[in-house]
């Protein structure tokens, strides 16, 4: 693979252990059935559309079909990530702060904590799908619910069979590891989790694992059983409560539209995008910025993972930006700065996940991040138009004909925000329908119009990648929902609201305080769990100084978009760190100048409510 076609498909570090020939044809199964399940989800809603509008007939449970669909890629694509090395984690200390022993031994302490909570959660998981045996529903056809309901147990125990694996290459500590995890299994079971001591050293020890690297959803679903048990609660509510989300009924518009932005994103689509922004922007001073920041901006709102951004532009966007004199160290901050910048603009996987914790209209969530969206772009180009101005040389001519002829080239790909567009604010298609065409929109530019994917060769390759990406999110996203809902059973939310109207009386000040905490929160969470977790907590603030949850939501996700950014979790930063083959704290300085230009950005949103109100109002959603 050329450097200027990486794809997140080489981040995987540390590096995946080689299979041997029965465990290759195990990830070859997974793949296919995740790429089966994603095709059922695109085909079966277009379907649906089709001869609703035709022939005014429904296909038969064909909703709920699609949403175990999600199930499946949902715990497969978990597996998947678990198989690759690539489940998200709240910190990496261990990997960038410890060597040696000391680092072999957080990684074994690390994976027996994370195979004990996976253990746990699928005992959990058991207990949930054979309740629903005992319940005789069926999914449609005949089909009994629990049957595909007992994907749950089987991934969560498939996920802990290969932390444990992978906690080491080597059969000692391997042992090691398993031993520990056993030992934690047989006092977890004979020890009860009361009193306030059992359950501060039970913290403790998820808070020291959290904080070496374990997973994200192992440190949320730890978390969540052990306040359950703390209060003598069955454990099966955190699996009741990881169905329940990913069968949500607009869920599935989540691995829909992600999957256009892979199936564009894996041909050459960058650099016909390149292509068309250049020619058009190129002859200006600072023109390489400008479309750094447009390419950039439209991978990222498609594919929802900024890192995706970084690793498939970097290799082409990093010569236009240092050709045009830029230094090093502006391109580089420029280019770890722009992988974000589509977060608020549709259809990007964050406004989706939003808007079903916070239960608000999706479409709302999509035009109110527009304006916010442009405000943060036009924030990073007029930066990068003047760090490029002074040493830029003469500029070029405008060439109508480059101009035109890379608008042809790529008349696709641009036409593609305004398919999605009309077929998701028309009326003509529900949300998960409109992704389904997106994405099958996508899927026939990529290989049948441009011919660079191939069918058979390189479509389940991306479909897989695509599940792994949306496996990885959905585990965090399921047991932070358990986490939040014990939240909501001690009524947190409820009198967090109560001392903070007693204790704040200012909308103003309230607005600048939750900036500053939503910028730690920033530093401190990967986005999906700080959604789940902090969302169900500050709607109901925002509502009692009477902020709108939209407006809310974007306040929210504009500073998020700056955690990416801000160590010790900013994924920008590792991915571009990983990318451009430059120390973390390099890659810190030189994007430094990008943070405050945003936080100004951030400022603009939070007290300019028209920005984030006037479209949703314009259009009456």
């Amino acid at each position: 693979m050329s450097e200027e076609s990486i794809s997140l498909a080489e981040l995987s570090i540390p590096a995946a252990l080689p299979p041997r020939k029965c465990a290759g044809y195990l990830a070859k199964g997974e793949n296919l059935l995740v790429s089966v399940a994603l095709a059922i989800m695109l085909v079966l809603p277009l379907a649906q559309a089709i001869l609703r509008r035709t022939v005014h007939i429904s296909i038969p449970a064909s909703v709920a079909i699609v949403q175990h669909m999600v199930l499946i890629v949902g715990m497969l694509g978990g597996a998947i990530a678990a198989r690759e090395q690539r489940l998200l984690a709240l910190s990496n200390i261990a990997d960038t702060k410890l060597a040696g022993k000391w680092k072999d031994a957080s990684r074994v302490f690390t994976s027996a904590v994370g195979a004990v909570v996976c253990v746990f959660l699928a005992q959990a998981a058991f207990q949930f799908s054979w309740a629903e045996r005992e319940s005789g529903h069926t999914l449609g056809y005949g089909i009994p619910t629990w049957v595909v309901q007992c994907i749950l147990p089987l991934s969560f125990a498939v996920i802990a069979v290969r932390i444990l694996w992978l906690s080491s290459a080597k059969a000692v500590p391997r042992c090691g590891c398993l031993l520990m995890a056993i030992l934690l299994l047989a006092l977890v079971s004979r020890v009860p989790v009361s009193g306030n001591h059992v359950v501060t050293i039970a913290l403790a020890l998820m808070f020291i694992a959290s904080v070496l690297g374990v997973p994200a959803f192992v440190t949320l679903g730890g978390t969540a059983l052990i306040l359950f048990r703390s209060v003598d609660q069955p454990i099966a509510s955190i699996p009741i409560a990881h169905y329940a989300l990913v069968t949500n009924p607009t869920l599935p518009t989540l691995p829909l539209f992600t999957l256009a932005g892979y199936f564009l994103t894996e041909g050459g689509s960058p650099k016909r995008l390149v292509r068309i922004f250049y020619a058009l922007f190129g002859q200006f001073r600072g023109g390489p910025a400008i479309v750094t920041v447009l390419v950039c901006a439209f991978f990222t709102s498609f594919t929802g993972a900024s890192g995706v951004t970084i690793l498939a532009l970097g290799g082409l966007l990093m010569p236009v930006l240092t050709g045009a004199h830029f230094s090093d160290k502006d391109a580089l901050g420029l280019l770890t700065g722009a992988g974000s910048l589509g977060l608020l603009l549709p259809p990007c996987l964050p406004l989706i996940v939003y808007a079903i914790v916070a239960k608000v209209s999706i479409e709302k969530m999509f035009l109110g991040g527009i304006c916010p969206a442009f405000v943060m772009m036009i924030a990073t180009a007029l930066w990068g138009i003047r760090r490029g101005g002074k040493v830029e040389p003469a500029q070029r001519s405008f060439d109508s004909k480059e101009v035109l002829a890379a608008l042809w080239d790529a008349k696709w790909e641009l036409f593609m925000p305004i398919f999605a567009s009309i077929a998701l604010f028309s009326g003509l298609a529900t949300p998960v329908e409109a992704a389904a065409a997106t994405a099958f929109y996508a899927f026939i530019v990529a290989t049948v119009l441009h011919r660079e994917l191939k069918f058979f060769g390189d479509v389940p390759r991306v479909m897989a990648e695509c599940g792994l990406l949306i496996g990885g999110v959905l585990l965090i996203l399921g047991v932070s929902l358990g986490f939040t809902n014990y939240l909501v059973d001690a009524e947190i939310p409820a009198r967090a609201v109560e001392w903070t109207t007693r204790t704040i009386h200012s909308p103003l000040l309230f607005l600048l305080l939750l900036n500053l905490f939503l910028l730690v929160v920033g530093c401190l969470m990967e986005i999906y769990p700080a959604i789940v977790v902090e969302v169900p907590l500050l709607v109901p603030l925002g509502a009692a100084y009477g902020i709108d949850p939209v407006r809310l939501g974007i306040i929210f996700l504009a500073n998020m978009e700056v955690g990416y950014l801000t160590p010790p979790v900013g994924l920008n930063l590792l991915m571009s760190s990983y990318r451009f083959r430059e120390p973390v704290p390099k890659v810190l300085r030189a994007t430094l100048p990008i943070i405050l230009v945003l936080f100004v950005g951030v400022l603009l949103i939070t007290y300019v409510p028209t920005l984030t109100t006037a479209l949703p109002g314009w259009f009456g959603r």
